[in-house]
């Protein structure tokens, strides 16, 4: 259990952002081997990453490395390297590119042998990214591919290459379209991730310097039940940290509503009214994911 409100992207290559990101205040930072590192540069950035990974102070941030595709040539060495370099430094290995379950089974038996190997003192979790119109109709069965995986990523731009669809650089159509344009895959995405009991992590927003609208898409996939957005740069950071955190009434409201209700259920009513409105069972689940993002998010500020 991890907050993910925010995951910042990093590229594995550059020391002077890794020591940055670390800085951020977000919940994941992920060094990214894949698309923010030229190919001359994938295989020398494995050991700028695990220098990050063991030599700065991340905090409560949790560290991860995004590996290349299962179909480069780089991933194999990406993952033998970076898990015996980093060791109980790595928090989360992401995935890019999930197709099929089988691709998530890969990467889990690699890690186990590595650490078997190496006795870890922890197990290393997995997050992947659908990004690819096979995986996006696999997703339900990726999501549930592994009991290491701890979250399923929306990945907009390479997806919708994958769809061939007419997009801007931000990932928005380049037309009139009527409603979300992203919404159906983002359902898929959120459903696969709810129904596996892992966690959704959004897209990522491009334009980093509109925060408006950064903040607006967060909140669209707050509103949905995303757990967390990616943020290509730090200044994403603490928007994607408070759109997903409840605000201070929301977290008095469910707490007030579930002692209300337990009182009342204590008595044997298992419904009801409260300022004009009904009161039951589904109503305390609502509650109770109110607390528990609270919860995770931990004692920093919150909206």
């Amino acid at each position: 259990m991890r907050p993910r409100r925010s995951e910042l992207a990093t590229p594995a290559s550059s020391g002077h952002m890794c020591e940055k990101a670390a800085k951020s205040g977000a919940d994941l930072v992920f060094l990214d081997l894949e698309d923010a590192c030229a190919p001359a540069a994938k295989e020398a950035a494995r050991a700028t990453a695990v220098a990050a990974l063991t030599g700065l102070d991340w905090g409560r941030t949790a560290r991860a490395v995004r590996v290349n595709g299962l179909d480069t040539r780089w991933c194999h060495d990406d993952v033998i390297e970076i898990v015996t370099g980093a060791r109980d430094a790595l928090d989360v290995l992401i995935v890019p590119k999930a197709r099929t379950a089988r691709d998530v089974w890969w990467v889990d038996v690699l890690l186990t042998q590595l650490e078997e190997k190496l006795a870890l003192s922890k197990r290393i979790g997995l997050e992947v990214l659908i990004e690819e119109a096979e995986g996006l109709a696999n997703a339900a069965e990726i999501a549930r591919a592994s009991s290491r995986l701890e979250a399923v990523i929306f990945g907009a731009g390479d997806l919708s290459a994958s769809l061939r669809a007419r997009v801007d650089g931000n990932f928005d159509p380049l037309g009139d379209y009527p409603g979300d344009f992203w919404h159906h895959a983002r359902v898929q995405v959120l459903t696969a991730a709810r129904a596996a009991g892992v966690d959704a992590i959004d897209a990522p927003y491009p334009a980093y310097r509109d925060p408006d609208g950064y903040r607006r898409a967060a909140g669209h996939a707050a509103l949905l039940g995303f757990d967390g957005k990616w943020a290509i740069h730090p200044s994403q950071v603490p928007i994607a940290n408070d759109v997903f955190s409840p605000t201070p009434e929301e977290v008095a409201e469910a707490r007030e509503a579930m002692e209300v209700y337990r009182g009342a259920s204590d008595s044997g009513t298992g419904a009801i009214g409260r300022d004009g409105r009904l009161v039951d069972a589904a109503h305390m689940r609502h509650a109770a994911n109110t607390l528990r993002k609270a919860e995770l998010a931990g004692p920093g500020p919150m909206r």
